[in-house]
């Protein structure tokens, strides 16, 4: 990609805003770089004023659409939505690509890209360490933390790069084209932000579209909007199923998780996996496959996976009070993310549900919430809905902070139930993101744990 007395538009001047900047300051190109952002300017911080002493122009406070117009291409930050500014740009032809198209332009080495509605993170996490306990040269790079265009200007041939993604990077991907591709399940989310799940299934299997047939995929196979995908991708596909015997890929047998590809082997028994749920089987088949393709061994990989704690926010144990266990799954953000955790417990759940709605359907979880659930908590925007929607299934009412929830299920739990944070929502109504919802959460029930030690009750 030539960039040389390129007019640059970067949307956003958050993580990725920045590290793009960075990255087009470096390229001594004669780059015009111009940030547009919808923070006011007294609501910027004092690196607002060193990128200035950079050479980058700001606009603040809104977008206008002439330094759309003007520009010779488009960088939007993830999150951005489908301003009308955006629209009326790619209509007049000016070229948009996400932080993760750039990157792909100038990174050495090879990506490793992996996506999907829910368990992204964890199996991002996941294969960097089986590869990094390999012996390579692993990086973890995209959503998960340090954006993909930060490694593009150090990187080498040995460098490896496993990168999350998610369906807003991948919204303005062009030709980018990881070497492995990984995709774990499609279900509806983000819909307030794509307008319709068939946009936002297209940006999710961009992915597949720009691959090499020498290139490989991983997908899921018991995925009905996955598992079609294949025809969009490369001849050499992996796939992972917890309900077929798989000809290429990872299956289950009984307790072992199987690996057949020239041979068939047991790459991991059931029981030594140590995240909990169903749905993290999945998230190790692929992971393994990851690391297989990579050409990792199945013992390395066994002792990678067995030490592996999880992540902070999923299914999170927090800590056992009185006999009650509470379970922070605060990156639960959608309808099926919060499903899958509910069917992870056999005992009985005081469910707390709730934030900004996403356009979700909540009616499907009354399977579930009428099986396992004793008690629904609804919290932030969406808890009317949310008990309008389930209240036949469970009893329900409304708490008016997560504090109050946490209170309120304690009384409601006995010893052998389970109090679990699962919203199926996003955080934005009440926190700064999932992440400040989780520790407020677990915040919370330690409150809660110290004030039983001095009252005894």
């Amino acid at each position: 990609m030539e960039l040389k007395n390129k007019k640059v538009l970067v949307v956003g001047f958050g993580k990725t805003g920045k590290a793009v900047c960075d990255f087009l300051i470096s390229q001594n190109r004669d780059i015009k770089i111009k940030i547009s952002e919808s923070k006011k300017n007294q609501d910027m911080n004092d690196e607002a004023v060193l990128y200035q002493k950079r050479g980058i122009t700001f606009e603040t406070g809104g977008h206008m659409l002439s330094s759309f117009l003007d520009a010779d291409l488009i960088i939007p930050s993830p999150g951005v939505p489908p301003i009308p500014q955006l629209k009326e740009a790619e209509r007049r032809g000016i070229k948009i690509i996400s932080e993760i198209e750039l990157a792909s332009c100038f990174l050495k080495g090879k990506t490793i890209g992996i996506t999907g509605s829910n368990g992204k993170s964890t199996v991002t996490s996941l294969v960097h360490n089986i590869l990094k306990d390999g012996g390579f040269k692993s990086n973890l790079a995209g959503n998960i933390g340090t954006p993909l265009i930060s490694f593009a200007e150090k990187s080498s041939e040995d460098d490896i790069f496993v990168t999350e993604l998610s369906s807003f990077q991948l919204e303005y991907v062009d030709t980018f084209a990881p070497d492995i591709s990984v995709i774990l399940n499609i279900t509806p989310d983000h819909l307030d932000w794509h307008g319709s799940f068939s946009s936002y299934f297209l940006a999710k299997t961009k992915l597949l579209k720009n691959h090499e047939k020498t290139q490989t995929a991983i997908l899921n196979r018991d995925d009905p909007q996955v598992w079609p995908a294949r025809k969009q991708g490369p001849d050499n596909i992996y796939a992972f199923s917890m309900k077929a015997k798989i000809r290429k890929g990872c299956f289950l047998q009984k307790e072992w998780i199987m690996l057949k590809d020239k041979e068939k082997q047991k790459a991991m028994n059931t029981k030594d996996i140590p995240l909990k749920g169903i749905h993290n089987q999945e998230n190790i088949m692929a992971s393994i496959l990851a690391g297989h393709v990579s050409g990792i061994p199945l013992d390395k990989m066994r002792r990678t996976i067995m030490s592996f704690k999880g992540l902070e926010h999923r299914l999170e144990k927090v800590m056992t009070l009185k006999g009650v266990d509470f379970y922070n799954d605060s990156k639960a953000t959608n309808i099926d993310a919060a499903l899958k955790s509910i069917m992870s417990f056999d005992k009985k759940i005081t469910l707390i549900l709730g934030g900004r709605d996403k356009g979700g359907d909540f009616s499907r979880l009354k399977k579930q919430i009428k099986k396992r659930v004793k008690k629904i908590i609804a919290i932030g925007e969406a808890g009317e809905t949310i008990i309008k929607a389930l209240g036949k299934y469970a009893e329900t009412e409304k708490a008016s902070s997560l504090k109050q929830a946490v209170e309120r299920a304690f009384e409601l739990s006995k010893s052998g139930e389970v109090v679990l944070l699962a919203p199926a929502c996003t955080s934005f109504d009440m926190f700064d993101n999932f992440e400040h919802r989780g520790r407020v959460f677990k915040d919370e029930v330690q409150n809660l744990s110290q004030k039983i030690q001095k009252t005894g009750t």
